[in-house]
């Protein structure tokens, strides 16, 4: 499956370890890049997905929207799903918690730090917390329907 764009293309906005993702649908597209890093994590099974904040992501206070922070976290959950399973089915939200913890600003670098719960036949279960450096800024919690995988022609598309 792939999900990255070619590895060479990352972005100078993104800290080191973090490559470009071509996931997400046309949404996530619209919002902006995207990027993942998996590996050096603080937990085993940590996938991590980020995207720098733009004034385009605020509010009329000049900070991050709650909707696209959420937007973020839901995201951030299934895509972290897909890859935890290597792309053998795909997800589809049931339920999104958040709580919102603090803000994000206009050329934050927000982290989605996602830990996949349970993965089951029918519903998957996966918490996340958006950072900002060490400072968390929301809580998310999802249940998730599993569904059949992506077709190729998606997976191209870039869902």
């Amino acid at each position: 499956m792939t999900t990255h764009d070619d590895a060479r293309s990352v972005s100078p906005s993104a800290p080191p370890g973090f490559e470009r993702l071509n996931r997400g649908g046309p949404y996530m597209a619209n919002l902006g890049e995207l990027y993942c890093r998996k590996g050096e994590v603080e937990r085993e099974g940590e996938i991590v997905f980020a995207m720098r904040i733009e004034d385009k992501h605020t509010n009329m206070r000049g900070i991050a929207h709650g909707g696209m922070l959420a937007s973020l976290a839901d995201s951030s959950l299934g895509l972290g799903l897909t890859l935890y399973c290597e792309g053998r089915q795909s997800f589809v939200t049931v339920n999104l918690s958040t709580d919102f913890i603090d803000a994000a600003r206009p050329g934050d670098w927000v982290e989605a730090h996602v830990e996949v719960q349970k993965l089951g036949k029918r519903m998957a279960f996966a918490n996340c917390f958006l950072q900002v450096g060490t400072r968390r800024i929301l809580r998310a919690s999802g249940v998730f329907a599993v569904m059949n995988a992506l077709n190729p022609d998606q997976l191209v598309a870039g869902y």
